[in-house]
């Protein structure tokens, strides 16, 4: 089977213009980021606070081997992930701009950095980024925890060959009837950090909850 990320190339390129006629409050404070280095390559939507921090509300990500586009979210009642397909352009604008305004009712607490339209240093190209990064894989991945066609958490340890940064990534799969759902996040650090990081986790791991406490075994 020939994998490919056509789709998601095509989609994207053409989102941000669809974007842009969402509503004007979007278009004011809304980004864009674009992921391409996890398996299922994502794109993320978030806004900039007056903190100079990034509030995320949206997140897409894109099947390749079924060349579609889904959201992920999780039945508390079931206990399980679950997946939404969006099958075009219009189902992924809709989710998006539910999900924005979802976002401004509910969840956002910090002031949002709107655009001045008299600002000469905004460009448009500034809304997307592309976050690429090239790992050296050191280990392979590493079972955490697995409940046997329930739930796997493995992680593995790799560096960017760009900068020397330490990857840490995570891959949580979920099985659903006869489906694997697949959830994958990258974390990055200095070599400094990496012992403050240890520390502060293992001085804490007695007040962290276990799967064992959340899901009936």
């Amino acid at each position: 089977m020939v994998i490919t990320t056509e789709w998601f190339d095509r989609v994207t390129e053409e989102l941000q213009d669809h974007l842009n006629s969402i509503c004007e409050e979007y278009d004011q404070v809304g980004h864009m980021n674009i992921n391409r280095a996890s398996k299922h390559p994502r794109i993320e939507f978030f806004v900039s606070t007056d903190e100079e921090a990034r509030d995320y509300f949206c997140t897409i990500l894109f099947d390749p081997y079924n060349e579609e586009f889904y959201v992920e979210s999780f039945d508390i009642e079931l206990l399980q992930a679950t997946r939404i397909i969006l099958d075009d352009i219009t189902d992924i604008i809709d989710a998006v701009h539910e999900s924005f305004h979802e976002f401004l009712t509910h969840d956002s607490d910090s002031e949002l950095v709107y655009l001045d339209d008299d600002d000469e240093e905004y460009d448009d190209d500034d809304e997307i980024t592309i976050e690429e990064i090239d790992v050296e894989w050191e280990t392979p991945e590493v079972t955490a925890f697995l409940i046997d066609d329930k739930i796997e958490v493995t992680y593995q340890f790799g560096v960017d060959s760009s900068n020397g940064d330490g990857v840490l990534r995570r891959v949580n799969r979920v099985w659903v009837d006869d489906e694997v759902l697949e959830d994958e996040s990258t974390f990055t650090y200095k070599k400094d950090e990496a012992s403050t990081i240890i520390a502060m986790i293992a001085s804490h791991m007695d007040s962290l909850v276990g799967y064992d406490e959340i899901i009936d075994l």
